[in-house]
């Protein structure tokens, strides 16, 4: 009994779950995403398969975890991938038919047109208006909910019988509305269209543009013509002038072109690149250098409280990344941080920290290596714990020091098996966009380019300011940067895996 009750409970459960899905389904495509409601009928179908059919079984218990992969791993690389072929920018948001519908909802105030002075009548819920032109004519509009969108409604004399309309709204409540009545247009019945003209006024207007058969849009104020340049993503005049807002159109391999031959994108592009790449190899060896040189320190039998030391060289590591990187920050102050206090009273110096590349890039250097070291000591730590104590034994008896020690046995016993590690570590910093942001934001600048680039911009945050802080919020461009940006880091990730295969063959 208590079986049966389960197993009926699952079928509901399961029945709920597939109501809830279709649903999500048919809100999707009513949205008019076809595609994308196509996948989630497809993901949808795929999961009552693999929760009622008996082939399926093991699947059970993968099936979570793969739709997470493809929702926040797979469809994120396939979007951006996607947009990188399009013009898609702040100037280029909308669909060619969104771009399309705005100019035909653009109206101009006929010459000679009637003006109407309105008031504005609570209905219940809904709102009244009471148009009245100079010679007296009233007319009055159905009650209309004006948290609406554009619409456009009639409005006709009152006749014998119409209930009075209440007090008008005072001015405060007027204005609060004007956002809203300027979304509504009133066909009389004579045919004028009336839009708001002012605060109390409303006036005749008529349809700016009018649309041709072949997509292009006619200006039925002075006759000419705007044309659709789906290349450009503008609907341009005939002298070449483009008109926002424009469109999202498919462009090719022109935002990765621009990338490697626009000098204005390549020159920035390369110069950042050859940084990301030093930045990200001197991070590495720094704060493998430093860890590895404290980590022998620490295994010192002679060096007294070791437990202190250890404890205190890896605090931080365990600080949050943004709070050190922000204290140092203020730290590096060019007129109140105290390290700027403490050489000036030493030797006199007043380094523009911030506003000087090769400053700029050595306190980036700096202050990553101190987030870095803690992390490679405690690894290499427990390497030399690893290691043999009768290398080091026979070492001694062969009268070597430690400088040959380390170089001879420490050294290379623990490089190989730290590759996979440091090259992790090189990805790593190499996408290290919160550290930019938060300590130089990219800058100094450059002063001979066009888009926004600095001296310590990596390539993840020079994406970073395309998309988000350009003039143009250029997201196609962005987008082909971090493919390619992708592309590299999985080759990294390539050669990390098959380093970690081949020590862990050799362990064997």
């Amino acid at each position: 009994m208590s079986r049966s009750l389960e197993k009926i409970g699952q079928q509901l459960v399961s029945a709920v779950v597939v109501m809830f899905g279709l649903y999500v389904v048919a809100k999707v495509y009513m949205a008019g995403q076809f595609i994308l409601a196509l996948i989630c009928l497809a993901v949808l179908a795929f999961g009552v398969f693999v929760y009622t059919s008996s082939r399926a079984y093991p699947y059970r218990y993968l099936f979570p975890g793969l739709m997470a992969t493809l929702v926040f791993v797979i469809f994120p690389i396939v979007y951006t991938f996607a947009i990188s072929f399009t013009n898609y920018s702040s100037r280029n948001l909308l669909t060619f038919e969104r771009a399309t519908e705005y100019f035909l909802g653009q109206t101009y105030m006929v010459e000679g047109g009637q003006s109407y002075a309105f008031t504005l009548h609570r209905d219940g819920h809904a709102f009244r208006v009471r148009l009245e032109d100079e010679q007296g004519d009233v007319f009055v509009s159905p009650p209309l909910a004006l948290y609406k969108g554009p619409i456009i409604v009639e409005a006709n004399a009152p006749v014998a019988g119409d209930a009075p309309l209440a007090e008008p709204v005072d001015t405060k409540v007027l204005i609060s509305y004007l956002p809203n009545l300027k979304l509504v247009s009133f066909q009389l019945p004579n045919g004028h269209l009336l839009s708001v003209t002012g605060l109390r006024q409303y006036g005749a207007v008529s349809k700016l543009y009018k649309a041709n058969a072949d997509g292009s849009l006619t200006n039925q104020q002075d006759n000419s013509v705007l044309t659709p340049n789906m290349k450009t993503g503008y609907f341009e005049t005939s002298s070449g002038e483009q008109l926002t807002p424009g469109y999202t159109t498919q462009v090719g391999w022109s935002q990765y072109t621009k990338i490697f031959s626009d000098a204005s994108f390549s020159q920035p592009f390369f110069r950042i690149f050859v940084w990301t790449v030093t930045f990200a190899g001197l991070t590495v060896l720094f704060a493998f250098s430093v860890g590895i040189v404290l980590a022998v320190l620490m295994e010192w039998e002679a060096l007294r409280g070791r437990a202190f030391y250890q404890t205190m060289f890896f605090i931080p590591y365990t600080v949050p990344a943004f709070i050190s990187i922000l204290i140092f920050k203020g730290l590096f102050n060019q007129n109140t941080g105290e390290i700027n206090q403490i050489l000036e009273m030493l030797f006199g110096l007043h380094p523009s920290w911030f506003s000087t590349p090769i400053l700029a890039k050595s306190m980036l250097l700096i202050v990553n290596t101190w987030l870095g070291f803690p992390y490679m000591m405690v690894v290499s730590m427990g390497l030399i714990k690893a290691i043999p104590s009768d290398l080091y034994e026979a070492s001694a008896i062969a009268g070597a020091g430690p400088f040959t020690n380390f170089f001879k046995i420490t050294l290379p016993l623990i490089a190989k098996p730290l590759m996979p590690l440091l090259i992790s570590s090189f990805a790593f910093n190499f996408n290290n966009v919160m550290l930019i942001i938060l300590l130089t934001g990219g800058r100094p600048d450059f002063l001979d380019t066009k888009v926004p680039a600095g001296s310590t911009d990596l390539l993840v945050s020079f994406t970073y300011r395309i998309a988000f802080e350009d003039s143009g919020a250029n997201f196609g461009l962005a987008a082909a940067i971090s493919t390619v940006l992708f592309l590299m880091v999985t080759v990294l990730s390539l050669i990390n895996m098959r380093l970690t295969k081949v020590n862990a063959q050799e362990a064997r």
